[in-house]
């Protein structure tokens, strides 16, 4: 059962001044220790950075709060196991208000290519007749 839909496009150029300009500061106000980690292994991290942001925008949007009612950046993680697809892992407020609109999980879609990276998120619950899942 779809609870919200979320989509974003993230300018990669945009993210990388934003970077240039604030460095760690920007980076861990918006990304966790385990997203940094995960980026800087690549041969350039700022478009698999733009993709995480757009997700967490994504997220945020099929949420309906945006970075309202005491939730921040950081409750949202883009998790990505070697061979697997990407996940989005709540935390705190996030997962309250996923849990409120009664969702489970957040299915998660990255891409990028040229300047752009973008990300789109389904808020889902599980059918009435199955088991919860946390999200």
């Amino acid at each position: 059962m779809i609870k919200g839909v979320g989509v974003d496009l993230a300018q990669i150029t945009r993210l990388r001044r934003a970077v240039e300009r604030w460095d760690e500061r920007f980076l861990r106000r918006v990304f966790t220790e385990a997203e940094i980690a995960y980026c800087r292994r690549r041969r350039d991290p700022i478009p698999h950075l733009a993709a995480r942001f757009a997700a967490k925008e994504a997220t945020l949007k099929a949420l309906g709060t945006g970075l309202s009612m005491g939730v921040n950046w950081r409750e949202l993680e883009v998790r990505r196991e070697r061979g697997q697809a990407p996940v989005m892992v709540l935390s705190g407020r996030s997962k309250a208000i996923a849990r409120a609109k009664g969702a489970s999980r957040v299915l998660l879609s990255l891409s990028h290519d040229g300047d752009y990276a973008m990300a789109q998120a389904l808020l889902v619950g599980d059918s009435p007749d199955a088991g919860a899942a946390s999200t």
